[in-house]
């Protein structure tokens, strides 16, 4: 390890956390620094006691350092080709390597494929990369040769999408666009399902990858019932509620936009398929004047908080919107509902969406337990990691 790192040290005591291996540094836990490091710089992170504790990318804000080792060894383009080489055997062993029904996955998923800051989802042979840290920023041509190189012949362009994702403070001017390739292939598989993807101007990546294995199950329960999509986005759970048998599907967005997108989607897998509509329409105001229309609803929203000061207002709009669906639903309905805020807890999804319940007196039974499925691993030293929280109920 280059010797000229900037040397962050320790308050006492605050090295504890490192020790379990957890990747992040909060700006309170930093007694000293030996130098005045660049936002994005990679660092040196020691104790009190000078104890070399770990080397990560230094930035401004509440967390100031995301450990990328926790060894004392050259973070060089060696370095960053192995760790990309280690994420995409997981998803080899996992079957997505070579899998002619489903060709959409998240390639590396930050803290949980030990690279803090870093999103990849691969689309069809085309990454579409996401920093979240300026450290990543700065390496993105290096990490572009890197995946060409552990994914040979399967990769055959990058999009870099970073616009949006890079924090604030650091004032660094990105712009969006291929690192490697150009124009390709849109139109992607997940079980056999077909999806036209925008990653150019879509939300996230493009797509929500992490519903997948979520969308599944609601097409072993979808059979003969009414179903209401709501925040669809482009379509997926109506498209597997379809598969599955249901009488009726309705996709409700904000976004026309999104309605196009999920309209052209449902048409491109069921030509002609009069069971399914769409409502360019606000959720809460839609739930209003539904009652005993859908025995099967989705509830599937946007990030209500993503800063934890917004966490009091964001259980506050997670209650309400289960209130009015379990005031709506049909009795004997299933109510599919979630959350991917990463600062609202399981248990605190949970207390909302209970206490929606209790509002709407309706009995209600938990079926299952939902969260991201095994492509977007959780590191088992940063609990944050598991966003996605979903629960699958049968209301009386």
């Amino acid at each position: 390890m280059s010797a000229d790192l900037v040397q962050v040290s320790l308050k006492s005591g605050k090295e504890q956390s490192l020790k379990r291996f957890h990747p992040w540094v909060f700006s309170g836990a930093i007694r000293d620094m030996s130098g005045n490091p660049a936002e994005g710089d990679l660092v040196k992170v020691f104790s009190n006691k000078n104890e070399f504790l770990g080397t990560g990318h230094y930035q401004i804000g509440s967390i100031a350092v995301r450990i990328v080792s926790f060894q004392d060894v050259e973070v060089d383009y060696t370095f960053w080709k192995q760790k990309i080489e280690s994420a995409w055997k997981l998803r080899e062993k996992l079957g997505f390597s070579d899998n002619s029904e489903t060709n959409v996955f998240r390639l590396i998923h930050g803290e949980g494929d030990n690279m803090p800051g870093l999103i990849v989802d691969f689309y069809n042979g085309t990454a579409v990369m996401q920093a979240h840290s300026v450290g990543m920023h700065l390496i993105r041509e290096l990490l572009v040769k890197a995946l060409q190189e552990v994914l040979g012949d399967a990769l055959k362009a990058v999009y870099y999408k970073s616009d949006k994702t890079l924090p604030y403070k650091a004032n660094i001017d990105s712009e969006d666009g291929y690192l490697y390739g150009s124009d390709s292939e849109t139109e992607v598989k997940e079980y056999g399902l077909k999806f036209k993807v925008d990653w150019e101007s879509g939300q996230k990546t493009g797509f929500f990858v992490d519903q997948r294995e979520n969308r599944k199950l609601v097409e072993q329960y979808a059979k003969d019932r009414e179903v209401l999509n709501m925040f669809c986005y482009t379509g997926g759970f109506s498209f597997y509620a379809m598969k599955g048998g249901a009488k009726l599907v309705h996709s409700v967005d904000a976004s026309e936009k999104a309605i196009e997108l999920t309209r052209e989607n449902v048409e491109h897998n069921f030509p002609g398929d009069k069971r399914h509509d769409v409502f360019s329409a606000d959720g809460f105001e839609y739930l209003k004047n539904i009652r005993d229309k859908y025995d099967l609803i989705i509830l599937d929203p946007p990030a209500f908080a993503k800063h934890r000061r917004a966490l009091t207002q964001a259980l506050k709009g997670y209650k309400r919107i289960n209130t009015r669906a379990f005031e709506q639903i049909r009795s004997g309905g299933v109510l599919f509902t979630f959350s991917c805020s990463q600062v609202v807890t399981k248990d605190k999804f949970r207390e909302a969406v209970f206490t929606a319940a209790a509002i709407a007196g309706r009995k209600v039974r938990i079926l299952h337990q939902l969260t991201q499925p095994a492509d977007h691993p959780v590191n088992i030293y940063h609990p944050e990691g598991e966003y996605l929280k979903g629960l699958v109920l049968y209301v009386e």
